[in-house]
């Protein structure tokens, strides 16, 4: 895709894009940067857990490794008292004593026989499945991290479009890229965690959009709104996607400061504050800003329940 846009972006047979146009441009590599953004965000998700699979797989077999060691020890002393007492030691050993005692003695015999082989068995069936489990762990793991390499070079190509696309735009219209400042306006008072999730937001307004960033200095859109609801004590996964699943499904008749809009099939998400406004991190070369919930067509809706 990256070189794509190369190609039909910047060819320098072309002629030199309008203004129209060259925006045209930007949003639609913008765009794209933010859906790859948001891919790598959810891979980067994905081999975190596994890797936290590996780490719990591995502790999984201390138990068995604990009751083997156990087993092993038992073995051993019997191993040494036979030793010691000679071929017919165990024998004499069991037989000593009275009568009466016998059977208690060789129901005690054959019951640590039985647990030292199951103790034994439990290792044996533990570690066989550890051995298939951390091999799938490990080819997960080299498949993610293969993908996000794959992901990272596409963001790259993209980005480098994108800084192109801006000098042209610079040197033709006088247009930089934006630059905010801090918000020094009202900001809505809002009861609860929601009233802490709208107030960072609104503390974030002009800090620059980076893709795959989630604060403090800057942010991408799921980064934003992930931060934002952290810093009311609720925790949401750094892709949109996610937090999607992660939300309430609600309507936009129900919506209040706090809850979440969704846009471009699940590409882009912002906070909404209220009187139908939303803060969020647009895409490239911008900054947080608030605006109206209608920037493009909302996707759908969600509460952090």
């Amino acid at each position: 895709m990256a070189a794509a846009i190369t190609g039909s972006f910047l060819t320098p047979a072309q002629a030199a894009p309008s203004e129209t146009e060259l925006k045209k441009q930007i949003e639609t590599a913008s765009d794209k940067l933010e859906d790859v953004t948001e891919q790598y965000n959810a891979m980067n998700v994905a081999l975190k857990k596994t890797q936290a699979d590996a780490k719990k797989l591995q502790a999984s077999l201390a138990p068995a490794q604990a009751a083997l060691k156990v087993a092993s020890a038992q073995v051993g002393n019997l191993a040494t008292t036979s030793y010691k007492q000679g071929r017919v030691g165990p024998m004499s050993a069991l037989l000593s004593g009275t009568q009466d005692g016998l059977m208690d003695r060789m129901s005690y015999l054959d019951m640590l026989t039985r647990a030292n082989q199951r103790d034994i068995d439990t290792y044996t069936e533990a570690t066989q499945s550890f051995n298939e489990r951390q091999a799938a762990l490990k080819a997960t793991q080299t498949k993610q991290t293969a993908q996000l390499r794959a992901l990272s070079t596409q963001k790259a190509a993209i980005q480098k479009d994108l800084k192109k696309l801006f000098e042209m735009r610079e040197v033709a219209f006088g247009q930089a890229q934006e630059s905010g400042s801090k918000y020094d306006g009202p900001i809505p008072e809002i009861s609860g965690k929601a009233g802490i999730a709208v107030t960072f937001a609104y503390n974030q307004i002009g800090k620059p959009y980076l893709f795959g960033a989630g604060g403090p200095g800057s942010y991408d859109c799921s980064g934003l709104t992930s931060a934002a609801w952290r810093a009311a004590g609720k925790s949401l996964t750094h892709q949109t996607k996610s937090q999607w699943s992660e939300t309430k499904r609600i309507s936009r008749d129900d919506l209040k400061p706090g809850d979440l809009v969704f846009y471009r099939s699940l590409g882009h998400v912002a906070i909404y504050v209220g009187d139908g406004q939303i803060i969020d991190a647009p895409r490239a070369g911008t900054v947080v800003k608030k605006r109206t919930i209608n920037i493009m067509t909302p996707y759908g809706y969600g509460r952090v329940v």
